[in-house]
């Protein structure tokens, strides 16, 4: 497609709708490299800022990502994580034909921060597990998450290796715990310089952070969890009901 500049709408503008034609055409893949800036920049006859205008909006829009010193890539359509039922991050991926995995950040126990003791109802001497992964899926990072869960109702919980197992899984089957409920909160927020590293994406950049606490059966708090899930790559869809009047 031509870039017209006697056009009404600004070149960068222009360059971000032919892309985006072309994305939608189907002749560029999900995941696929796109041009370098250069290319770009020679191919519609445009300065590399303007190119740079253009991927940026394109980046806010969700259609595609960069991978600090790889380039640029088509996203794949954004998760819709749906909030009725309880589940784990490799249920979620897997159950969309991805492939979930995780890499260890932290895996400890330490004396409970107060934000987590207390969302635990625990004593402030009391001691937490703390697990820090990032998740994956087809190898691009999703999420940070930080998970503390109360050390004496999981005593050598760390002796798991959790680049390979799920969480929810082993409280199941060693503990005998399952989590039946949970109370979850999200809000938008700008990455911060750790979450900008470890989800590998270009300032600046809005992330989703979550707050979570998951109870089991009897209502005891199992787990805390803190997560930045990246801005262009999820969204959170809810179905709700009318109150029926008496």
């Amino acid at each position: 497609m031509r870039l017209y500049r006697e056009a009404p709408d600004p070149l960068y503008l222009q360059l971000k709708d032919s892309i985006t034609a072309e994305i939608r055409a189907g002749r560029y893949r999900s995941h696929q490299r796109l041009p370098s800036e250069r290319e770009l920049a020679n191919q519609f006859n445009v300065s590399r800022m303007t190119v740079r205008q253009a991927m940026l909006e394109l980046v806010r829009d969700g259609m595609i990502y960069t991978r600090v010193g790889k380039g640029t890539f088509v996203a794949a359509p954004k998760i819709d994580q749906q909030l009725r039922a309880l589940t784990g991050f490799s249920h979620e991926i897997r159950a969309r034909g991805g492939q979930p995995t995780s890499r260890v950040l932290q895996a400890t126990v330490l004396p409970g921060p107060p934000e987590a003791t207390a969302a635990l109802r625990l004593s402030s001497q009391a001691e937490v597990v703390l697990l820090a992964r990032l998740r994956l899926a087809d190898d691009i990072p999703l999420a940070a998450e930080f998970a503390y869960l109360p050390y004496a109702l999981v005593p050598g919980l760390l002796r798991h290796d959790f680049g390979r197992e799920s969480l929810y899984d082993v409280l199941e089957s060693a503990y005998g715990i399952k989590l039946t409920q949970a109370e979850q909160s999200i809000e938008a927020a700008l990455a911060d310089p750790r979450e900008l590293e470890l989800l590998e994406l270009t300032p600046p950049a809005a992330v989703l952070r979550m707050q979570r606490l998951t109870m089991r059966d009897d209502g005891v708090p199992i787990e805390y969890v803190l997560s930045a899930y990246r801005g262009d790559r999820y969204k959170f869809h809810s179905t709700l009901q009318a109150r029926v009047s008496s």
